[in-house]
Formats: structure tokens, sequence, C-alpha cells
């Protein structure tokens, strides 16, 4: 089975039903771990809750089949998540999908979301054309399609949201689906809205539970470092030690505004004029007319090659945020620095 962002809803619940190994990819990371999560929910038992690396599936292919034959501490069932990045389950899962087709045992649920993969990679050609599969491929989100995502999430909850506050909400998630639900559930609780008694959503509501992003203060160092202003360097590393700015939400930041320069990449293709194309698109409103500067400079900067190697390092700082926590801040403020000095070469 195979699927995109445009479909997937639609045939997320038979392969919930019918897959036992779930393969997402794509350049959006963000839309295809929420669509992990969709699926774990649609579980008809989805019990404990597994999670393996890809460098823990590199290192011992045999670990998966394993695993998924392997029963929970307390004997119930299990789903296992894999986070890897490109092909790097794919040994793992060829010897899953042997022990499969040999009838060894019943295993449970694999769920993997696979950065910079594609349902071309060696991995989703592996199960493209399986029964007991799903390849699903997530491009980054337009304003459009997360809006549309944001009214479905709404109306799962109970929730009626009308266009401009779905909008609202997509803009204020910056596109992420995982943002964007995470509000959405925040604000069916606050007005106790339930699918048997649904509940309009109104601004003054979203107002009081929204989360304030400008005071969080992501987007001017976002922006400052992707355009390599230099003379601006230190003062926001100073600000987001002051105001102790979460890492791992201020590198979600940045994947997040990569995302949207890789979209806009593919679309401007070997033109040179960058601001006069991302003028045509805040026109359009596919872009706000707020990023439309900063857009235009980032876009002239990180192109081609260096752009591919602006998404590798962002890859590589977020497995390092995760493994060592402890020292985030001291990580990302050296890897900010050396990104602004390769925006500003």
């Amino acid at each position: 089975m195979k699927a995109t962002q445009k479909d997937f809803l639609a045939a997320a619940p038979r392969a919930a039903r019918l897959a036992k190994v779930f393969f997402f990819c794509g350049p959006d990371e963000a839309g295809a771990a929420a669509a992990s999560q969709r699926i774990a929910a649609m579980l008809d038992d989805p019990g404990e809750r597994v999670e393996l690396s890809g460098a823990d599936l590199r290192r011992d292919p045999v670990l998966l089949a394993d695993e998924a034959r392997s029963t929970s501490l307390f004997a119930g069932a299990r789903h296992i998540v894999a986070r890897v990045s490109g092909d790097e389950a794919h040994d793992a899962i060829a010897n899953h999908l042997v022990s499969i087709d040999a009838g060894e045992g019943a295993p449970c649920p694999v769920l993997v979301v696979a950065t910079s993969a594609t349902d071309k990679s060696r991995t989703a050609k592996l199960l493209e054309k399986r029964g007991d599969a799903l390849v699903a491929m997530f491009w980054p989100p337009d304003l459009g399609s997360v809006r549309d995502a944001v009214r479905t999430m709404g109306d799962e909850l109970g929730l009626k949201l009308s266009g401009d506050m779905a909008e609202r909400m997509a803009r204020a998630a910056g596109l992420d689906v995982r943002l964007a639900q995470s509000e959405v559930t925040k604000l069916a609780t606050y007005l106790d809205a339930q699918p048997s008694a649904p509940v309009a959503g109104d601004p003054e509501a979203l107002d009081a539970i929204g989360a304030r992003t400008e005071d969080d203060g992501f987007m001017p160092l976002v922006n400052a470092i992707l355009s390599g202003r230099t003379v601006r360097l230190s003062s926001e590393l100073h600000r987001m030690r002051e105001m102790a700015l979460n890492p791992v939400g201020l590198l979600l930041a940045f994947e997040r505004r990569v995302a949207q320069l890789a979209q806009l990449n593919t679309k401007l293709g070997p033109r040179d004029d960058a601001r006069a194309f991302v003028s045509s698109e805040a026109r359009a409103r596919r872009v706000f007319f707020k990023d439309e500067r900063d857009l235009a400079d980032q876009l002239a900067i990180w192109r081609g090659p260096k752009m591919a190697r602006l998404v590798a390092r962002l890859v590589e700082l977020h497995r390092e945020l995760l493994a060592n926590s402890a020292a985030g801040e001291t990580l990302l403020a050296q890897a900010l620095a050396g990104l602004t000095r390769a925006a500003a070469r």
C-alpha cells in the first residue's frame, strides 16, 4: 500500500487493520511523525510502545525481528516505533519480512519514521508492493492543507472551527501538524467539546489558551541565523540564554523554516530571482506577508548543495540534542554560530 498526505487519512483505517509494517518518509518529518501517532491510536490493541533508533537497527539487523515477536513486560500487546535516517533500517526490515513470510510467530506492528528518505528509497521498495505494509510519503505542507487538517482534527474532537480560525491555528503552529494537534486538543478541552456535543471555537478562547509564539522568541533567532546576520549573532545567543529558550523547541522552529525553504526551492527551480518569486508567493497568499523579506533573503542563500548540507546538519544536530540533553544549550549555540558563518559566506 502507498499513500501521500493527500490520501493518508482515507487509507489509514484499512492500513491499521491489515498492515504489519508502516514506513513514513518524506521531507515533512512533522507530518510523518504525526501520521505514525495516528496509526498507533487506530491499532486495535496498541499496548506497550517500544522505541528503537536507526543506530540500533543498523548495528543489529536482527533486533527488529526479535523485538517484534517478543512479549511486553506484563505479557500484553506492544508496538514498535523506530526513528531512523534514510535507509538505516533496510537490513533490519528485510530480515523482519523474511520472518513474516516464513510464518515465524505473530509480529507486533512496526512503525518506522524515516527522515531523509523518500518513497523511492531502498526500504520503501521493499514494502510498497506488499499487502501487509504501508509506505506513506509526506511533503512539506502548505497553508491550505494544514488549515484543512486542523479543521479535521477539530471535527474529530467535537470542535467546530471556521476557515479563518483553522488558518490562524495553522500559522501559529508554523505549519507543524504536531503542534497544531496539541493546540486543537487544548482548545477542545478548554471548551469542553465532545463529538456528541460539538462546540464552536472562538477567537477569545484561542487567545486564552493559545501558545504565545511572539513571547517564545524563536523566529528572530531563526531569521538572524539563516540570513547570515553575523552582527546579531552574539545578542541573539545571549537572548536565548536569558530567556531560557528550549533547545529542542528552537531546533524544531529551524526545521520548520528549512522545510519551507526546501519546498520553495523546489518550486523556484533554477531561476535566480528569489525575491521576485517570494513576492509572487506572498501575493498568492502561499507565504505569510510578514515572512516575505526573511524568506527572500534565506532562499537566495540556501540553494542546491548548500541546502542539502543544511538539512543534513539539522538532522545531525537533532540527534546530538536528544543524545545529550544536558549540554543542549551549548551544542545548539555552537551549531548556530557555524550556520550563521556558513550563511554569511
